[in-house]
Order: structure tokens, then sequence, then C-alpha cells
């Protein structure tokens, strides 16, 4: 099926911001005994150097400036050739040049060099789905999510539940969701991906509730959230709610496609 609309906008950057660095335990003995807590200091020149390649990746990355963050990356792993991190981001560039296979090897590259490496587990989970190889993704969001030790949990429940409404599984999509919701309660794309669910499983009144708390902030409303409520309240049969929806769309965002839709009365599209 396509994604549901607002899931891939909204996850447009979620790979990308947990492309930070691996959550690594202090150094030890022989015997897994800590002797001290790392720091900066310790850090090796060969690491250093590394890592300033590798956050500049990062950044070109984030700019989509593709084939510099490929060059920096590469120049990363001159340097430091163990490096999971990098292997990591590699995958995501070659994953965004539409170079899938490649992205697959440097994911599996940096799985076996950091086998329970959140951010890593997290992306290649995020790329299988994108690739619609659905079951082996939500394998991938399962170990990912096991791990106790693992942070950002409510960032994978909102991808995880994402994957699941792009495989037309819209009960598990909510069940990932509500779990995200409940861990980040102001994430507003968790809330419109929820409320977007929702609506695709008939549930108008609890997806009019979800999107009506994010439309109740200036800062998280736009063309999308608007719409999206739009759709809801016109499928509760409230008019008068559809057209103060429709007015404020026309407002501040009247070169929207959202917009367009709205003055088509393109509800279903």
């Amino acid at each position: 099926m396509t994604s549901l609309p607002g899931m891939a906008r909204g996850l447009a950057l979620l790979a990308a911001a947990l492309l930070g660095a691996c959550a690594g335990g202090p150094g030890g003995t022989a015997a897994n005994q800590p002797t001290s807590v790392l720091t900066a200091s310790d850090q090796t020149d060969q690491e250093r150097r590394a890592r300033v390649r590798l956050e500049l990746a990062t950044a070109y990355f984030g700019r989509g400036q593709l084939e510099t963050a490929l060059d920096e990356t590469k120049l990363a792993m001159q340097v430091k050739p163990d490096m999971a991190e990098a292997f990591n981001l590699r995958a995501m560039i070659y994953a965004a040049m539409g170079e899938n296979r490649l992205a697959e090897d440097s994911f599996a590259r940096a799985l076996q060099l950091s086998p329970r490496d959140g951010p890593t587990l997290h992306n290649q989970a995020w790329f299988l789905c994108q690739q619609g190889q659905f079951a082996t993704a939500q394998a991938r969001f399962d170990t990912l999510l096991a791990q106790p030790e693992y942070r950002d949990q409510a960032r994978s429940l909102l991808a995880r539940g994402v994957c699941y409404g792009r495989d037309g599984k819209y009960p598990d999509a909510e069940a990932a969701l509500m779990r995200a919701y409940e861990l980040e309660p102001a994430n507003p794309s968790i809330g419109v991906n929820l409320s977007e669910v929702l609506l695709r499983r008939g549930a108008y009144e609890r997806a009019s509730f979800y999107i009506g708390r994010i439309n109740e902030s200036p800062d998280a409303t736009n063309a999308q959230t608007l719409w999206l409520a739009a759709r809801i309240e016109r499928r509760l049969g409230r008019d008068a709610a559809v057209r103060v929806l429709g007015d404020r769309l026309r407002q501040r965002f009247s070169q929207s496609p959202e917009a367009a839709l709205f003055e088509r009365g393109r509800f279903d599209d």
C-alpha cells in the first residue's frame, strides 16, 4: 500500500536524528570490570580525527550534500577502519542516493562491528521498511526494542507504527503509536501519525481528540495537521468544524497542496 498521508513527511529526518554516537560503555579490564569513566581526554589522536570527519559527514548529510558527506565518511574510515558509526552513516547516505545494495552491505558491516548498536538497528529497520521488507524490518525493531538500555524507544516505536501502517496492519500500527504517545505525548509527529491510523480504523472521535491537541499549539500546527483534522471532522459530519478548519487552512497556508485539496473538496485523496 502507499504510505499514510503525512507519515513519510513526519519521518523524513527520523533516521538522521538517530545517527548520533553509539552508546559506549566505560573501559574495563579483561574481566569487564570498569576502572574509570572515559572522557574526551582518553581518546587517541586517531579517534579524535575520525570523530571530526564523522561529525562533518553527519552535518553534510543533514543538509542533503550527499557526495560530500560520503567523502567525509570515507576519510573517517581511512583513519579508523573499525568505526561502526561510520558504516551506519555510510549506509544512510547510500540509501539516500538510491544505492540500496551498497546500503545493505554497510548496515551489515556496522552490525558486524557492533551487533547491538541502537541507531544502526533503527536505521536498518526503517530502511528495510522503505524497501517493503516489512517482516524483516519488524524483526529488527523487535531486537532493538527488547534492549532495556535503549533510550530512543519513542522514536523507534513511531517508526515501527508507520511501518505497520505501510503494511496495512492498522491494529499493530495503533498499538505501536499509542505506546510511543505514552512515552512522548508532546511529540507532534507521533500525534499526527496516530490520528491518521485512527482515521483509517474508523475511530473518528479518538482521531479528532489527538489531532485536536496538536492544532491547539500554534507552533505544531501546519497545513498537514489542519487538513487531517478537516478530513476527520468531515467523517464525523461536523460541517461547522470543517468550515473553521478550512478557514484556518486558507488563511495560514493558502498556497499549500492541502489548501488546494480542501478547495476542491477532495477529502478522500
